[in-house]
C-alpha cells in the first residue's frame, strides 16, 4: 500500500496530495535525498529540497540522478493531482535536460511540474528545476501511464 492510500483511501489524487503534505510524512525518497513536497493543485505539484553532500558524485557535483528525481516526482504529481480515487499512474519516460551543474553553493531548488494534457489512459507533464535566485537548473518532460485501481 502506498503512503498516498494509507493517508487518503477514496481520496482524489489532489485530496492524497494535501493530505500528504498535511500529515507532515515523507516517503521514502524524499527522506533519503531530503526534499520536500511544498505545494500542489490541480495539475500543478512543487518540491523542494537544497542540493548538498548527500547528493555529490565523484565527478565533484550533485548527482543528476537528484535533479531527476525532483523532476520526475513533481510531473508525477502534477498527473496525481488530476487523477479520479480509483486511478493511479506510472512513469512510462522521463527526459531530462541540465541546464547548469547543481553544487552545495546552489542553494534551494524548486522543482515545478505541471500537466500538459491528460487522457483516458496516457498524461503529459512538463517540469523546471529553479534555484531561488531564478536560474534554471533542469527540466524535463515525462510521458505517464494513467491506470485503473
Amino acid at each position: 500500500m502506498s503512503l498516498a492510500d494509507e493517508i487518503g483511501p477514496g481520496l482524489t489524487g489532489l485530496e492524497q496530495l494535501k493530505a500528504l503534505m498535511a500529515s507532515g510524512q515523507r516517503p521514502g525518497i524524499a527522506i533519503s535525498l531530503d526534499f520536500d513536497l511544498v505545494e500542489v493543485d490541480e495539475g500543478f505539484a512543487v518540491f523542494a529540497g537544497i542540493p548538498g553532500d548527500h547528493a555529490y558524485n565523484p565527478i565533484g557535483m550533485i548527482h543528476g540522478g537528484y535533479a531527476a528525481t525532483l523532476l520526475d516526482s513533481s510531473c508525477g504529481c502534477a498527473v496525481h493531482s488530476k487523477l479520479a480515487a480509483d486511478q493511479a499512474y506510472t512513469t512510462l519516460e522521463l527526459k531530462v535536460a541540465y541546464h547548469k551543474a547543481l553544487t552545495r553553493d546552489s542553494g534551494r531548488v524548486r522543482a515545478e511540474g505541471r500537466v500538459v494534457t491528460i487522457g483516458r489512459r496516457a498524461a503529459f507533464a512538463e517540469g523546471r528545476l529553479v534555484g531561488d535566485d531564478g536560474k534554471l537548473y533542469a527540466s524535463a518532460t515525462s510521458t505517464l501511464l494513467v491506470i485503473q485501481r
